[in-house]
């Protein structure tokens, strides 16, 4: 699914110009939107255990508070503080899952069904409030507001759904696989059935979290738990330089900068 599927062909006299607040949807957007679930993660996981749960909850806290105050204040779309504002709610998102599960005792098995009714009010609200759920109609604050509440409880939602799969059976490796198989369904439903676009690019969207997050648990975990052993630090370093490197890349190229057309 690209920038094209989602706004679709409209008339012009329904467009008007105004300046995008998010990213256009290329191959660059999946593979950097995976990368950040792999590395919000582990880096999620190695705060915990460097500084504490609680100090780490609160560090990731601030630190999306902060994102988002940047995001929130510039005029358009800036690819290094999009994609800060994404990481951050990866971190907080996972410490969020985390929180339910490991300080409450909240199975995966109610915090996911939990996390999916969150969603799906925050989509109802924002589909009630603005009659579209298009994120090439993030051109004002409150659908903004919408569009980041929404991503947040995808995150979350994400982050339980891939640790109930991985710990019914499957392992990190298998819910991998099974997620990438999953990511698929969206993008086959919209090409060769009925799925609406917009309906198949928050379905990818959501399925592309416990699909990072999967892959790097993996790689991070150790080989008693069917992992590769590499450890949180490295991974989270080395997914952080491959998030570096595609942001950097799209800054400088600006090959993900919309066409400023919304409805």
């Amino acid at each position: 699914m690209t920038t094209d599927h989602l706004i679709g062909k409209r008339p012009l006299r329904h467009v008007r110009q105004a300046a995008s607040k998010v990213p256009e949807v290329t191959v660059y957007f999946w593979i950097i939107k995976v990368l950040t679930t792999g590395m919000g993660e582990t880096a999620s996981d190695f705060l915990a255990q460097t500084l504490g749960p609680v100090p780490a909850v609160g560090l990731g806290g601030i630190g999306l508070v902060a994102a988002l105050t940047v995001q929130f204040a510039v005029r358009r779309y800036v690819a290094w503080i999009y994609w800060t504002a994404i990481i951050m709610v990866s971190v907080f998102g996972t410490m969020a899952a985390d929180v339910l599960h490991v300080g409450l005792g909240v199975p995966y098995t109610l915090s996911t069904p939990f996390f999916l009714a969150g969603l799906a009010a925050v989509f109802a609200l924002w589909y009630r409030s603005e009659r579209t759920l298009s994120i090439h109609s993030i051109h004002t604050r409150r659908r903004e507001a919408f569009y980041w509440a929404a991503v947040l409880a995808t995150f979350a939602l994400g982050t339980a759904a891939g640790d109930l799969t991985a710990t019914i059976g499957l392992g990190y490796l298998g819910s991998a696989v099974l997620y990438a198989a999953a990511i698929a369904v969206p993008a086959v439903a919209h090409r060769w059935g009925n799925l609406n676009a917009v309906a198949a690019f928050w379905a990818a969207y959501v399925i592309t979290r416990p699909l990072g997050a999967s892959v790097a648990d993996w790689m991070a975990v150790g080989h008693g738990r069917g992992g590769l052993g590499l450890g949180l630090g490295p991974v989270t370093l080395s997914w952080t330089v491959a998030i570096l490197g595609f942001v950097g890349y799209l800054a400088a190229s600006r090959k993900d900068v919309q066409r400023d057309a919304v409805r």
